[in-house]
């Protein structure tokens, strides 16, 4: 059983099992994290039966339960995505237990396969896995197949030049000091929206900053929406800014590039080994530093346009078929 929607767009006959049914039902005076914690003892408890009865020789694990599912036999595969739990612990509610689960499944595992050698260094450094034990395979990306659809200019906050982020804003993803840049750069703040995709709405802590640096709802704007409309961002936004303290892997920037978007993004962690040379960097906690990044891309249409060029050159580095690929090999060096 899960809950995962991407799942009903996959041919039959590759993945087993059902999605959950809707959990309004569920709902009780206990709140909203009554259905979710039935349905996971419920997930549970039908993966560890189902596991048992399929009798596989190898099991690939996430690292959201601290137990070991199905039979004792099984080879055991686990991909760690980042050690952002681990990192900024502070970001997290205490009660969560990801990296407490997370120790416990790359203990049990015969192999950990991490999304980037940043992913293992850390890995190694905070789990102590032996070097042995662990394997780099980088992720793909495929942001969705947009030929020919476009998405109509009403939909867009403004017809002018933007510049573009996405996703979530919260803790080690930095984006008030991406605020702080914007508001301190006179060009920026005056040529340029900053349109911010996903997330949810502004909390409070961004309206004040945004106050205190005296932007309105004219000059940064938030909006969620599909793929569709994200690909069209993308492909007209003047850059992506990137300005994470710590990624694991970092697919937006490929996503970027594959709309010819040039990528303005932080020099820490994981995000220079996958962004490679198609990226204007800057290091995220100096503000200075990403203002200047920013205006340096968006005044020179030449350099613009060597990002853009080298981005295509980068894409060529990622794919799911190769990502399947080296993830079978893994599997076959087990069996």
């Amino acid at each position: 059983m899960h809950i995962n929607a991407y799942l009903a767009h996959v041919p039959p006959g590759i993945v087993s099992g059902f999605r959950a049914p809707k959990t309004d039902r569920f709902q009780t005076n206990y709140g909203a994290n009554y259905p979710r914690l039935a349905l996971r003892g419920l997930g549970l408890l039908m993966g560890d039966w189902m596991l048992r009865a399929m009798k596989p020789d190898i099991v690939h694990e996430t690292y959201f339960s601290p137990y070991r599912l199905g039979s004792r036999r099984a080879r055991r595969v686990l991909t760690i995505y980042d050690m952002i739990h681990e990192k900024f612990a502070s970001s997290f509610p205490h009660a969560d237990k990801t990296a407490r689960y997370k120790a416990l499944a790359a203990e049990r595992a015969d192999h950990v396969i991490c999304i980037s050698e940043s992913t293992r260094r850390d890995a190694i450094e905070i789990l102590g896995l032996p070097l042995d034990k662990t394997s780099v395979i980088y992720l793909g990306f495929d942001l969705m197949n947009t030929a020919g659809a476009r998405v109509e200019e009403l939909v867009l906050p403004t017809r002018g030049p933007f510049l573009l982020y996405v996703g979530n804003r919260g803790g080690y993803k930095n984006f008030l000091r991406l605020l702080e840049a914007y508001g301190a750069s006179p060009q920026l703040k005056t040529g340029y929206k900053l349109i911010c995709f996903g997330g949810g709405a502004f909390h409070a802590d961004e309206l004040k900053t945004m106050q205190t640096l005296g932007l309105d709802s004219g000059q940064v704007t938030q909006l969620g929406g599909d793929d569709q409309l994200l690909a069209t961002l993308y492909e007209r936004a003047s850059v992506f800014i990137f300005p994470s303290l710590y990624e694991g892997f970092g697919i937006p920037p490929l996503e970027a590039m594959s709309h010819d978007c040039p990528v303005v993004c932080s020099n820490t962690s994981s995000i220079p080994e996958v962004v490679g040379d198609a990226g204007e960097y800057f290091d995220p906690a100096d503000i200075e530093s990403m203002r200047a990044a920013i205006e340096r891309v968006v005044t020179s249409d030449s350099h613009q346009k060597s990002l853009i060029a080298k981005g295509r050159a980068r894409l060529k580095c990622f794919s799911w078929d190769r990502c399947a690929a080296e993830t079978l090999d893994i599997y076959r060096k087990l069996a």
